[in-house]
């Protein structure tokens, strides 16, 4: 998969992140439950940026690896690892799916997920999903982190489906899901909205409405779509308009500490 990821520099440099902190929770340098030193002493530690640090360590909070409490810290996870699923590997094979078939997969998936969740769910999964749907609200002023809840709220949904097999193929998408979305989601209209209709979505299946909540996710991944392709869109504009010398400060900074790329 190495070679995969090597067209994306800012994705290969994740993955090195990822890679380094998942060896030190290997070898017993983190442990479970064990909160990570401040952002700043552990990116001099590691020896990278303080925004590759972030960037790592937002991917491994939204697969599961660690647990950021909005205003604590972030926090080793508990329980069995989850480092070893196959999802970060997959993250430079998944730069080659377009973005309409992500969302078409997504569709079919996760609307059934979320019946399923309706009526299989168990009161641990309502909990964790109240508990991402708060953080949501918390972070609607740092599209990183609450980026972060968001992934987590659909994963706990995959996982509350009770169907082994449906969860890991959300898992197969999930980390391709957060790498495209981080590069888009600071231009968000209002993640106030997006909170809303989680929260919906989350009622919905704690009430055991499971076609309630197949519609309202239905529902969500559609607009989802729709508000990525305007994201997108954005996006692209604002690259066009760069004038030319700030496009040699662009060039100048992809080629040396991602530090200096604004935060998304």
């Amino acid at each position: 998969m190495q070679s995969a990821t090597t067209h994306d520099p800012e994705s290969h440099l994740t993955m090195q992140v990822v890679n380094h902190i998942r060896a030190m929770i290997e070898d017993g340098t983190l442990k479970p439950g064990e909160k990570i030193p401040p952002e700043r002493e552990f990116a001099q530690k590691l020896k990278i940026s303080r925004a590759s640090l972030r960037t790592g360590i937002g991917y491994m909070a939204a697969m599961g690896i660690m647990k950021v409490r909005h205003g604590v810290g972030t926090f080793i996870a508990e329980g069995p690892p989850e480092i070893g699923k196959s999802s970060l590997g997959l993250l430079g094979a998944l730069h080659g799916f377009k973005s309409w078939q992500m969302f078409e997969a997504r569709l079919l998936l996760e609307s059934k997920m979320a019946a399923l969740a309706a009526e299989r769910g168990k009161e641990e999964h309502f909990t964790l999903l109240a508990e991402e749907v708060a953080e949501m609200y918390a972070t609607v002023d740092d599209p990183e982190e609450y980026l972060i809840h968001d992934v987590r709220f659909h994963r706990t949904i995959a996982t509350a489906s009770g169907n082994p097999i449906l969860a890991s193929l959300m898992e197969t998408i999930t980390s391709a899901l957060y790498d495209g979305r981080r590069k888009t989601v600071g231009l968000t209209r209002s993640l106030k909205d997006s909170a809303d209709v989680h929260r919906e979505i989350y009622r919905a299946i704690r009430t055991r409405n499971s076609a309630e909540a197949h519609r309202l996710m239905e529902r969500h991944i559609q607009h989802a779509k729709d508000a990525q392709e305007d994201e997108e869109r954005m996006a692209s504009r604002k690259a066009t308009k760069k004038p030319a010398n700030g496009q040699v400060r662009g060039l100048t900074s992809r080629s040396g500490d991602s530090s200096v790329q604004p935060r998304m």
